[in-house]
């Protein structure tokens, strides 16, 4: 493909960002659903806490409608799939119109459970679109370089995603052996001294959560 500009890069960065949040966005949402429904207390405020965002939702009821579908919202799930559409759709040339597609469809499948009665089928179908869409970028792809800085997108924000919700040592220290590698083959401007930083972090028996993230935010320099 030859040189890639600094928009080009920025913008495969942040589709990755973007596809992976919504996935890991649509199965937090997927798996709380039911319980959601019957818990006697509203969980969704701890939930926007944790992975910051602003807690404008009126209620229970409203949180299960707007978080997923509210296109004016620009935390929702929807607001970040299109922001993964634009830049998909921009750099049609580079990802190929197969993968651009399944981002397509994923748009299609949340307009869809958006009016359903049973949200949860759509839902399910948003995660394979996206799920088929990575399928696309590793099968359909020939430049190395392109795939590094979009899936390096994609680790970073499951990782930062992950550590937002607390989900342990083991599973951090895993995550973080995936990221670091493609980091390093993706050519981005890249504050290295912050990866060994990391790396020491999640290895500590209690993990700081909050100096993790911390350390994700300044890994782009």
């Amino acid at each position: 493909m030859g040189i890639i500009s600094v928009e080009q890069t920025n913008r495969m960065y942040w589709l990755g960002r973007y596809a992976e949040r919504v996935y890991t966005l649509v199965r937090c949402y997927f798996k709380g659903y039911d319980t959601m429904i019957d818990e006697s207390y509203d969980s969704y405020h701890q939930f926007c806490q944790m992975i910051d965002i602003p807690d404008v939702y009126a209620d229970k009821e409203d949180f299960m409608k707007a978080y997923p579908f509210d296109e004016n919202n620009p935390d929702s799930i929807i607001s970040n799939l299109i922001r993964a559409y634009d830049n998909a759709i921009v750099l049609r040339e580079s990802i190929g119109s197969e993968s651009l597609s399944y981002i397509q469809l994923a748009i299609y499948d949340m307009n869809k459970a958006k009016l359903s009665d049973a949200p949860l089928i759509e839902l399910q179908y948003v995660i394979d679109d996206i799920l088929a869409f990575w399928g696309m970028i590793d099968d359909k792809l020939d430049d190395d370089h392109i795939r590094n800085i979009v899936k390096s997108g994609k680790r970073i924000e499951r990782f930062d995603l992950y550590a937002r919700l607390g989900l342990g040592r083991e599973v951090l220290i895993r995550e973080a052996n995936r990221m670091i590698p493609r980091i390093e083959k993706s050519g981005m401007n890249i504050a290295k001294e912050k990866l060994d930083e990391l790396r020491k972090a999640v290895e500590e028996q209690e993990v700081d959560y909050y100096g993790v993230i911390g350390i994700v935010e300044t890994l782009i320099a």
